[in-house]
């Protein structure tokens, strides 16, 4: 599909990634003259339940584009941004830091964003946040998890504590029906897998059956490059095993389902 408005001159210098563009025809786009971010809409459905999972998958904002990412993220009515990598990595910058430090405020553009919180172990953080838009003074609430334990192009060298991170982000999901912020660097990668791994558990919870391959060629018709490399997808697979196997999720016994 196209990615003509990712070339255009004025929109070059909002891609992290030369060859990493979103389809024209599921980009966010914002409201306003400059409506370009590098994100797309991602749905997953489920079949035989009422459920979509809505994510926008999106590269790690650049420092020129931390106002487009608020302005995403607020206009989209995201209560949830999902982060898969640190900011720097084997001396590479992988994303700038789009949000101040706890206990501290900072402006990006029209928005105002607090920190609050801050919590976690060695593979995660939570921090609670409050995005504030200033023309109208309207706040919200925000969480942002981050998972640290993932090395770029690799993959972890145990899926327990991704799978831990998999469920938080699931339980905080719950009940809403925005779409879920989520973002590694090039947003396509690690991304991909996490959107695999939770469309995954709900098949499972749906009785469902579960084609990974399926699952990324559902993601890829929405944006390009899903899941990046051959040790991505194997992790995935095996962590989807892992899950079944063990037990971890299992078929809700509600009407919901049946």
């Amino acid at each position: 599909m196209t990615m003509s408005c990712a070339k255009l001159p004025q929109n070059i210098s909002k891609n992290r990634y030369r060859d990493i563009s979103p389809y024209d025809a599921t980009r966010v786009i914002l409201k306003g003259v400059d409506d370009y971010i590098n994100a797309n809409y991602i749905n997953m459905e489920i079949p035989a339940s009422s459920l979509i999972n809505r994510y926008i998958a999106c590269q790690g904002p650049l420092p020129n584009t931390c106002p487009d990412f608020w302005q995403m993220t607020w206009e989209q009515g995201s209560s949830m941004v999902v982060m898969l990598t640190t900011q720097v990595e084997p001396g590479r910058v992988k994303c700038h830091q789009y949000w101040p430090n706890p206990c501290a405020s900072a402006v990006y553009g029209n928005f105002q964003v607090s920190c609050q919180t801050e919590e976690g172990n060695s593979a995660f953080l939570v921090r609670d946040m409050t995005l504030t838009h200033l023309e109208s003074t309207e706040s919200r609430q925000l969480t942002q998890i981050q998972y640290l334990a993932w090395p770029d192009h690799g993959v972890p060298d145990d899926s327990t504590d991704f799978l831990d991170f998999v469920s938080l982000v699931r339980s905080k999901r719950a009940g809403k029906d925005e779409p879920v912020v989520v973002h590694c660097s090039a947003g396509i990668g690690r991304t991909g897998v996490l959107i695999t791994m939770e469309t995954a558990m709900c098949l499972i919870e749906c009785n469902q059956p579960v084609y990974p391959l399926d699952i990324v060629r559902t993601m890829r018709d929405q944006r390009a490059m899903m899941i990046q490399t051959p040790s991505q997808y194997r992790f995935v697979c095996e962590a989807i095993l892992k899950v079944y196997e063990e037990g971890l999720v299992r078929p809700l016994k509600s009407t919901l389902y049946e």
